[in-house]
């Protein structure tokens, strides 16, 4: 073989040497997030859920793939969006931001672990076995939302204690809403208030429930926490305002946006925690042996220039015991 022959052909086997080691490289893991409402509108939690994935040392595009589906409000398609995720063999499901998304993960493999987020008792929802033993493929965060739905109700008697009727926003949709509205209506009948609730699961809803609410003469509104009703959380707003309803949400956001008072866990903490959960199981944590997170701390948030606006008086009862007050 000529000198220049041989050169050529040594030239050419070591550009190949990183060729074949790249091919030889294992696959990142990967990562299903299934989410029933929209990626544009759920980026900021999506962030969060990275956080607490970099806190077990997983990087998105390093060490680890983030596929994503995303109904965009429309619960029907999750089931099949959670079979794609199934058939694609992703690591770990994390089901953001609903009980349905969880419900569809869940039917759709008993294998591949799964970390959920539901304002439900994940027992009762046949989830885990028990709180600190799960001993299935789920585990998560479980935020208690039955019980803070009556402390939510208590804070808005405190606001506007001549209430005589509760309205309750609630998506029909929802596989949670049903039994907390059944509580809510239990806890307005013991305190000698009627309980009105409202549907609505689409945005064409939303204008005539609104229009319910003033026909029913409700004098303060809860909504109900759900992933579509976050995804229109400005339209909600808007509307709050526009029929001048005391309004209690369960996140900050709604009051940030102009809401007058929202009381529950950080959204943004509960969607890291499932980061730093689903980092965990990659390393070879069990989902089994998990223990399934439950708040500790809660956030009250008020608007004052939303209450100065609808005619309301705070408390200083209740503005002693907020986290932040917006002026």
């Amino acid at each position: 073989m000529k000198r220049r022959e041989f050169i050529t052909l040594l030239g050419g086997a070591a550009a190949a040497w990183p060729l074949a080691a790249r091919a030889q490289q294992p696959a990142l893991p990967v990562i299903g997030i299934l989410g029933g409402n929209t990626g544009t509108e759920w980026l900021p939690f999506v962030t969060a859920f990275k956080l607490g994935l970099q806190e077990a040392g997983y990087v998105d595009g390093q060490n680890v793939s983030i596929e994503y589906r995303w109904a965009d409000g429309h619960y029907d398609q999750l089931p099949a969006l959670a079979t794609d995720l199934v058939r694609r063999h992703v690591d770990v499901i994390a089901a953001l931001g609903g009980v349905n998304a969880a419900l569809a993960a869940k039917a759709a493999t008993s294998d591949i672990p799964i970390v959920f987020l539901t304002g439900r008792d994940p027992v009762e929802l046949g989830f885990v076995d028990s709180f600190n033993r799960p001993g299935r493929n789920l585990t998560g965060i479980s935020m208690l939302n039955d019980e803070l739905n009556a402390k939510r109700l208590e804070l808005l008697r405190e606001l506007v204690p001549n209430a005589a009727t509760i309205a309750i926003l609630i998506n029909p949709d929802n596989r949670n809403h049903p039994a907390h509205a059944k509580v809510l209506e239990a806890v307005a009948r013991s305190g000698g208030q009627q309980a009105v609730v409202i549907e609505a699961a689409a945005e064409r809803d939303f204008e005539p429930a609104f229009a319910k609410v003033r026909q029913q003469r409700a004098d303060a509104l809860v909504v109900l926490a759900d992933p579509f009703f976050d995804s229109r959380s400005r339209q909600i707003v808007e509307l709050v305002g526009r029929h001048a309803v005391p309004t209690i949400f369960v996140w900050r956001e709604f009051v940030q946006a102009g809401a007058l008072m929202s009381y529950g866990m950080s959204l943004a903490d509960a969607h890291r925690q499932q980061g730093l959960y689903a980092g965990k199981i990659l390393k070879g944590a069990k989902p089994a042996e998990l223990p399934v997170v439950q708040p500790t701390r809660f956030e009250l948030f008020i608007n004052l220039k939303t209450a100065r606006t609808l005619g309301l008086t705070v408390p200083a009862s209740i503005l002693l015991r907020a986290d932040e007050v917006i002026e």
